[in-house]
């Protein structure tokens, strides 16, 4: 940030003879001699500047604040999660030794349930075509 950059032309200042990096009202900088640095000076005049700072420092804290709440929410839904992960893998297991016992009775029990199941569709449809018979006329 050379103050030659600014310039318009050989020695000439591109701003006149306002201060350069000047950003508002109450704020000019100067440069210090033999060195990149810049120096910052406010006029006490504007003391609105520490309206605003007070209000950075309220967002700041709002912001702050909101983050906390969003990290405790996420470790609440994290926690909630990880439980009903654990339950799900219970009810899995749970399931899974089930299917096993019934598969172990029907083997040993032997199954006859698919014979019954045929047996009761032939009834009922027997039953519905004589029905349908009946009032047929």
């Amino acid at each position: 940030m050379a103050s030659g950059s600014h310039r318009s032309g050989p020695g000439g200042n591109l701003y006149g003879d306002a201060a350069p990096y000047r950003s508002r009202e109450g704020l000019s900088t100067r440069p210090v001699a033999g060195s990149d640095e810049i120096q910052l000076r406010i006029d006490p005049m504007n003391a609105d500047m520490d309206d605003e700072i007070t209000g950075l420092r309220n967002h700041v804290r709002q912001l702050r604040n909101v983050a906390q709440e969003i990290h405790s929410e996420a470790t609440f839904q994290k926690d909630f999660l990880d439980q009903l992960q654990m339950t799900l893998i219970k009810a899995q297991a749970g399931v899974k030794n089930n299917m096993r016992r019934l598969n172990k009775n029907i083997v040993k029990h032997g199954s006859n349930h698919i014979v019954h199941v045929v047996l009761f569709a032939l009834l009922l449809f027997t039953v519905l075509y004589l029905w349908s018979k009946m009032f047929r006329r």
